[in-house]
This record gives structure tokens, C-alpha cells and sequence, in this order.
């Protein structure tokens, strides 16, 4: 091992998202309220490794919801670049996914309506040029996701 590979290996801490598993698993989702927002996966923020820099600490809050192992390799490296418009992206992003899940609770609890009824009423109002959207099938399956967390968490009260 060089003394270059030593050092850097020294500066190394382990990844606070997956707590140095290299993969993100519902109990770290969890911890990180990113349930609805995540699934599991390998670790985007460690991309895989376990473990992380100070830099990458200093730049990316550990719970940026944007920062994903299914983004573009280039956009996940403008994000631990602390490149601002795309942190803003990514900050709109959760919005997104935000208010999404209001629109669906409000939808399904008020006026008793279901995944496939909130996805077509949500897709009929949909801006075209919306930064983020998801396909009609994707958009039913994430309602449903939303409406069965919902119906655990009324349950459990």
C-alpha cells in the first residue's frame, strides 16, 4: 500500500447514511424519515463504499433526499460538488415528493378516494412542463404505497 493510499484511506469516516453497511436498508430509512421517499439500495452517498470524506460531510446533508443510486453518475457527482443549482434541483425535488404525498392523503382521507381515481385526478392536472413527473403506472404504485403507510400508521394509533 502506498503512502498516498494510506493516508487517504486514514481520511476516510465511515458513511453516516448507511452507517458503513454500503447499503441503504429500511431501518436506516427510518432513521433518516425518508420512508416514501427512498427505497432500499446501495449506498448513493458512499456510492457503495462504507465510507465517506469530510469533504463530501461538509458539502451534502446525509439525509438529501435528491441523492440517489439511480441517478445519472454526473448529476450524483454535482451534488457532492456542492453544485447549487443542482442542490436546488434537488431541494424542488423534495418538494415534489411533499406535496405529492399531502395531495394523495388529502385525496384518500377527505374524499375517500382511490389510487387509481388520485392518479387520474393528479395526471389531469399535471403541468406538461413539469420539472419532475412520473409515469402514469409508477405514479399508481407510489399512491398505493402512501394509502397503505397511512392505513398501518391509523392503525397503530
Amino acid at each position: 500500500m502506498t503512502l498516498f493510499n494510506l493516508l487517504f484511506r486514514n481520511s476516510d469516516l465511515e458513511c453516516p447514511r448507511c452507517q458503513g453497511k454500503a447499503f441503504v436498508d429500511w431501518e436506516d430509512i427510518r432513521r433518516l424519515d425518508k420512508i416514501l421517499k427512498w427505497t432500499p439500495a446501495p449506498c448513493a452517498y458512499c456510492l457503495g463504499t462504507g465510507k465517506v470524506t469530510k469533504e463530501i460531510l461538509s458539502k451534502v446533508p446525509v439525509d438529501y433526499t435528491y441523492l440517489t443510486i439511480d441517478l445519472p453518475e454526473a448529476e450524483m457527482d454535482k451534488i457532492k460538488e456542492g453544485d447549487e443549482e443542482t442542490l436546488e434541483k434537488g431541494r424542488i425535488h423534495e418538494l415534489f415528493l411533499d406535496e405529492l404525498i399531502k395531495y394523495v392523503e388529502n385525496h384518500h382521507v377527505n374524499n375517500k378516494m382511490d389510487a387509481e381515481s388520485i392518479a387520474n385526478l393528479y395526471l389531469s392536472t399535471e403541468d406538461e412542463n413539469a420539472l419532475f413527473s412520473l409515469e402514469r403506472e409508477n405514479l399508481k404504485l407510489y399512491i398505493e404505497k402512501i394509502i397503505e403507510l397511512k392505513r398501518i400508521e391509523s392503525n397503530q394509533k
